[in-house]
């Protein structure tokens, strides 16, 4: 028989409150809700013995390190969970030197506390457990207190700019960008529009030896190549009408820094093959000019065209591609590194301005956010960046649910081939629209980790980050069978 829990909440957030209270009360546990620490101090001093004592650090009133052992040790046999920000990296590991080894990272879903709930009431006595909030998995494993994976990884860039990575592909990301810091190769990062290509330009420059000089970026595609020409290389008094005196151009600028060439993949063949000779000797001349000038640039570039396509029609010069594809990094999509999109709505919340926020305290709802990770978000993170803003000035989450369901359910209508033949879609067919494309994607996200796995299932839970018994359930739910496995564990 499943054991009924006794549940000590401290829970500031009035969603997250009640968010907890209904998911667990609709298990059948028993959920005490208390004001302060003061008032959970007094309880548990006074006999109150909890099964779970649950705390939140609100980011208002940030949880301080002091708050906790008096708690912990209060509590005494009660497993003890901190729902924590994901800036709050030295209070996980402050809290897990005195004991506490269980966490919920937010934004906070039903998924989450269900799993939270699953590993403390099945855990062995005296076993550790940590629950680290994902799109719509938890973390159950073993750790020490010093192996706490610090997810995501945000790093602060310059001009407000920051890296955020959750995914395996962005982190990989992040260790090639640390491992080109001393190499100065030219690197080509590629992907769509809106992926953060620049971002991953700065991060590069960053960590190289060049850091202390200038990162400067050239849009190539939002100038004529006339003007192009002019704004790379510089010009000379008299060059043309307007040039009253000598302007050095990005290169020079750029001098012992770093050089980003956006949308590289739009200038002409003329440009290219000027472009090409600056590459091949580090020399060019102004516009104007008859002397050579030498400089000492790191040279980025970046692009949305498919260059395979690109060199394959001759628009692209494969010498130039292959001066620029030293080093290649492709950004993926952001549909195919959801888990980072709860992560890069609390980061967009976290960081803007006052003024849009008004004041409030911005969570969004596990539906909103549910919704959120089934959009396919074409324009990427400039979409995202932009319909979370919207949200907040707009304060109406029921509207901003409802939005990208129907969006949802458009997409889901075209891929299925039915564009003439669809009808109106009613909201309860939204719904059931983004049902099936959530069961979907959990079936083929699972199906992949236990491929992958070699059907070793204990492995493939750790990888999706639920736990064993959760794997076997989905396994069953979704009637998955190996594909590729030569055994089953």
């Amino acid at each position: 028989m499943k054991p009924f829990l006794l549940v000590l909440s401290l829970i500031r957030h009035a969603r997250t409150r009640s968010l907890v209270k209904a998911v667990l009360e609709s298990a059948g546990h028993r959920v005490i809700e208390s004001e302060d620490h003061e008032q959970a101090q007094s309880l548990l001093a006074n006999g109150l013995e909890p099964d779970v004592l649950l705390i939140e650090s609100a980011a208002e009133n940030p949880l301080e390190p002091a708050h906790c052992p008096p708690l912990v040790k209060l509590a005494g046999n009660a497993r003890v969970c901190i729902i924590v920000g994901m800036a709050e990296e030295k209070l996980r590991h402050e809290a897990a030197e005195f004991g506490v080894r269980n966490f919920l990272v937010k934004p906070v879903t039903r998924f989450d506390i269900e799993s939270m709930v699953e590993s403390i009431a099945g855990g062995a006595p005296g076993s550790i457990s940590r629950v680290a909030a994902g799109p719509r998995f938890s973390l159950q494993m073993d750790l020490e207190s010093d192996q706490l994976p610090a997810l995501p990884l945000v790093e602060e860039l310059s001009e407000s700019r920051y890296f955020l990575a959750a995914s395996p592909a962005m982190l990989e990301i992040h260790r090639q960008a640390r491992l080109l810091a001393d190499i100065d190769v030219t690197v080509l990062i590629t992907g769509e529009s809106g992926t953060g290509k620049e971002v991953v330009a700065n991060l590069i420059h960053k960590h190289s030896r060049r850091a202390r000089q200038k990162l400067l970026n050239v849009n190539c595609a939002a100038l004529p190549s006339e003007l192009l020409e002019s704004e790379l290389f510089g010009y000379r008094q008299g060059a043309f009408t307007g040039a009253i005196k000598d302007r050095a151009g990005r290169f020079e600028q750029a001098n012992r820094g770093t050089l980003l060439l956006d949308e590289i993949g739009e200038i002409n063949a003329q440009m290219q093959a000027k472009l090409l000779h600056v590459l091949q000797d580090g020399q060019f001349t102004r516009l104007g000019g008859q002397e050579s000038t030498q400089v000492d640039v790191r040279i980025l570039a970046a692009t949305n065209v498919e260059m395979e396509a690109a060199l394959r029609e001759k628009t692209f010069r494969e010498d130039l591609y292959y001066r620029l594809s030293a080093f290649t990094i492709h950004v993926p999509p952001l549909r195919e590194r959801r888990e980072e999109i709860p992560y890069l709505i609390d980061e967009t919340i976290r960081r803007a301005p006052a003024d849009i926020k008004n004041g409030n305290d911005v969570e969004f709802s596990s539906r909103l956010m549910d919704a959120a990770l089934l959009h396919e978000w074409r324009g990427n993170l400039r979409e995202l960046r932009n319909f979370v803003t919207r949200t907040i000035i707009m304060r109406d989450q029921d509207a901003a649910v409802r939005e990208l369901e129907m969006k949802i359910a458009a997409g889901s209508v075209i891929a299925n081939g039915r564009g003439a033949e669809a009808r109106p879609t009613h909201c309860s067919g939204m719904r059931s629209v983004v049902r099936d494309l959530k069961d979907r994607t959990e079936s083929r996200m699972i199906q992949e980790a236990l491929d992958a796995a070699g059907w070793n299932r204990r492995h493939a839970a750790q990888h999706l980050n639920i736990s064993y018994r959760a794997l076997l359930y989905k396994i069953q739910q979704h009637r998955l069978s190996p594909r590729m496995a030569s055994g089953v564990n």
